[in-house]
């Protein structure tokens, strides 16, 4: 390759920038030692030049390739995929780059093949957002190579595994807790699936609320997250007897159950009061607007990739447990008895 069509080099930007090619390299790793004034000069030279550093003969000589996996459950769900994308945000911050890879169906076997894949193409640990119980059994079957931080809430770490997650138990006491303050007594649950683990947890929270109020807790109503699923349970509401309240486990159920109670002719909160979970994009404009529990993605990335990177240097981080936060809205209101 001719010395003109070569891509630039570090030390092709030394030259520009009259400094050694070591105060390019204490540049690029954004080292404290070097001069405002020179740094400057380094990056103006970087930008005229249009280098990029070559990260994978680095890692030849560093055995260290800053790049991470992040393993996510099929299924286009708002949660996931918003940790997902807060984990690639944050681990971009930190001066890594992430390789994604989506689950068909969280299998023994194809966690085994994507894990593996993921290791051959060098990652230095894993991030698994593993929502179902079947998913992180699978995973403690393959936390041998890399260390892997784990975003579920409810399960219990093992050897390699670490764990981060939202504290889906104090998010359902509160949404519940809002409600009783309102004067409800008869308060539903529309929950998400049995065998995942956030939807135990608001269904352990939202049962222990009510009976440290001394309410009923009457039977779950499991929907499984889609708003068809919301949709299908005012119906049920209806034949059952319409309660004061409902706590639906996610938005997106909740504007199902919206639907369905203005079909009835039920209005919220008039009729009955709502509240929801997610804060999902979108929920400040149902109709009416959604008291919701908010989920704070992008700190959850932020920890997670923190996390990882203690594990990846060799340390034993301390499980971490994000508290979420109520956001009242339009569709509750005191009870009238």
């Amino acid at each position: 390759m001719s010395e003109t069509s070569r891509p630039p080099g570090m030390m092709d930007v030394a030259r520009l920038a009259g400094v050694s090619h070591q105060t390019v390299s204490r540049v690029l790793n954004n080292a404290d030692s070097v001069r405002p004034a020179t740094r400057e000069k380094v990056r103006r030279a970087i930008d005229e030049l249009g280098y990029r550093r070559n990260l994978s003969a680095r890692a030849l000589v560093t055995n260290r390739t800053r790049v991470i996996g992040v393993v996510v459950a099929r299924g286009g769900y708002y949660g996931p995929g918003s940790t997902s994308s807060a984990i690639q945000t944050a681990a971009r911050g930190r001066g890594y780059a992430t390789i994604v890879a989506s689950l068909r169906d969280g299998s023994p076997g194809e966690l085994a093949a994507v894990v593996g894949m993921l290791t051959d193409h060098g990652v230095e640990g894993i991030t698994a957002i593993a929502p179902q119980l079947g998913f992180v059994e699978g995973l403690r079957k393959v936390a041998r190579s890399v260390p892997i931080v784990v975003v579920a809430d409810g399960f219990e770490v093992s050897q390699g595994m670490h764990a981060v997650s939202v504290d889906q138990r104090h998010g359902a006491r509160l949404a519940t807790q809002h409600l009783i303050g309102l004067g409800h007594r008869q308060i539903a649950h529309i929950s998400g699936p049995d065998d995942w683990f956030d939807a135990r947890e608001r269904v352990i929270g939202w049962r222990e609320a009510l009976e440290d109020a001394g309410l009923e807790v009457p039977e779950v109503m499991v929907g499984d997250w889609s708003a068809e699923s919301g949709y299908a349970m005012g119906g049920r509401l209806l034949d059952e007897g319409l309660p004061d309240a409902v706590f639906c486990s996610n938005d997106t159920m909740a504007l199902g159950l919206l639907a369905c109670l203005a079909d009835l002719g039920i209005r919220v909160p008039d009729d009955i009061s709502l509240v929801g979970y997610d804060d999902a994009n979108g929920a400040a404009f149902f109709q009416p607007p959604l008291t919701t529990i908010r989920q704070p993605f992008e700190e959850l990335g932020a920890r997670c990739v923190e996390v990882l990177l203690e594990a990846i240097e060799g340390h034993e981080p301390e499980p971490q447990r994000i508290r979420p936060s109520l956001r009242v809205r339009r569709s509750c209101r005191r009870h009238q008895n």
